[in-house]
């Protein structure tokens, strides 16, 4: 049984709704389906809550280290969960879990100076960083804790309180989260909420939050912001990409091939950042989408819980349906596929990892996100059209750029249109100190580090005479 948390306690819901494993396609468990009523009382615990949680810093660095040791030693309970409704290995399970401790320790240890810009004979004045109210966090499916934890783990530190909502394809591992984390919270700083829609957009246009943080796709980011605008709540908007990943022409295909299919296809290619389309020169087109081809041959796709696992199914039928549909219409306009190009015959959500050759831009796979596990290998013969190319489109999360030349790989990261560029490997950078958004329709704001902190707070700036 699957509870909501509310105000510090379990609540029942209404009514509930089916989970899906996607290893089976059938359905596994019931989630609460949160009323009208219950988020309102979610609202007003996390409003009343707030008014004693934001007083104390040390209490609540405290805190989010005891948040920490409960989600540490209940993960080997939590990862079975994650991985029914996920579909991701056991071992990506467990690494989600570890992600979300590291993510809270973080900001528990997190020193945020005193700025001070005048304290002098002529007077004093400071800056000072309050925390907003109340934050609705919404996530999604693809890595249900650790970004939820992106949220919640700043918002608590700066002095928010917070209620979340899952994806209703994936709401257990939040909602057990959400219980566990009452021995380490007092009653109402967190709260998690689970439901299908309209739950969304009642919380994006409910009247107490001070901020929206939500993470999934531009189209449904758009209506976040249209609904958040009536009372101009502060957004952090965590959206779509078709991230690009640039080969340059003294590049080995074989020694990059691991690194590149892992930053493609880790996760089943549902990763906001994956590599989405690559861009390699003509003389190494061939051989590497021959090495890639091997490695998507050779990988071991089951079920989570199967042994040696590599990659699991993709989470629910209709992204399947978007990744099938995608390919197909690829291979009818003359794409060929190296490796895989079909759905894997067995119940639930299997598809083959695809690599595809001899396509271009215009094809949909290439210009649209695709966030599944097929890989379009674009040719290219002159680099500064292949710069345009990459930068081509609505999207901006993250690019990569492939040398053994680093300093030439960093003048072609510079310009590249991304909130994150990496070399030789791609998403490297998201860590817990370093900051992540997307330029473009690729999101608002950022994440992580001091930086996603400041997100969570609003300047007053504090003057006084000076002390006599």
């Amino acid at each position: 049984m699957y509870q909501m948390t509310i105000g510090g306690s379990p609540v029942p819901g209404a009514g509930t709704f089916e989970v899906i494993d996607p290893a089976t396609g059938e359905p596994f468990a019931q989630a609460p389906d949160c009323t009208p009523d219950q988020l309102d009382q979610a609202m007003n615990a996390a409003a009343a809550a707030w008014r004693t949680w934001r007083r104390d810093d040390d209490a609540r660095r405290e805190a989010l280290r005891r948040a920490a040791d409960a989600i540490e030693a209940a993960a080997d309970r939590l990862a079975p969960i994650l991985t029914a409704e996920q579909g991701k290995p056991l071992k990506d399970a467990r690494n989600e879990l570890a992600g979300a401790v590291v993510w809270l320790r973080y900001y528990a240890d997190l020193e945020l100076p005193r700025e001070i810009v005048q304290d002098d004979a002529r007077g004093y004045a400071e800056i000072v960083r309050r925390p907003l109210g109340v934050v609705a966090a919404i996530t999604p499916w693809n890595f249900p804790i650790t970004l939820a934890m992106w949220k919640i783990a700043p918002a608590l530190r700066a002095g928010n309180t917070v209620v979340v909502k899952p994806s209703p394809y994936t709401p257990l591992t939040t909602l057990a989260v959400g219980e566990l984390l009452q021995q380490a919270l007092p009653p109402g700083v967190l709260n998690v909420v689970s439901g299908r829609d309209p739950l969304g957009a009642r919380m994006t246009a409910h009247p107490v939050p001070r901020k929206i943080s939500f993470t999934g796709s531009t189209a449904t980011g758009r209506r976040v912001a249209a609904a958040a605008a009536d009372d101009l709540k502060r957004l952090t908007l965590e959206l779509g990409g078709n991230d690009p990943a640039v080969i340059l022409d003294d590049a080995d295909p074989e020694q990059i091939a691991d690194r590149l299919f892992w930053g493609a296809f880790g996760n089943n290619g549902q990763i906001c950042l994956a590599v989405k389309r690559v861009y390699a020169p003509e003389r190494l087109h061939d051989d590497l989408v021959e090495a890639l081809a091997v490695r998507a041959r050779s990988v071991r796709v089951d079920a989570g819980t199967a042994e040696g696992a590599q990659l699991g199914p993709l989470n629910n039928r209709p992204q399947f349906d978007r990744v099938a549909g995608l390919v197909a219409d690829a291979l009818r306009d003359g794409a060929v596929a190296a490796a895989g190009g079909a759905p894997i015959d067995r119940p639930g959500y299997f598809y083959q990892p695809t690599i595809l050759a001899g396509l271009g831009d215009g094809t949909r796979i290439v210009d649209e996100e695709q966030f599944g596990p097929a890989l379009p290998v674009i040719a290219y013969r002159d680099l500064d059209d292949a710069v345009e190319r990459a930068n081509a489109g609505d999207y901006g999360l993250t690019a990569s750029v492939w040398s053994p030349d680093l300093d030439r790989a960093a003048q072609v990261a510079a310009e590249l249109e991304a909130g994150q560029v990496s070399v030789n490997v791609h998403g490297l950078g998201v860590r817990p100190d370093l900051p992540f958004g997307g330029h473009k329709q690729s999101g608002l704001g950022v994440e992580n580090g001091p930086w996603g902190l400041y997100g969570f707070t609003d300047l007053q700036v504090l003057t006084r005479p000076a002390k006599p």
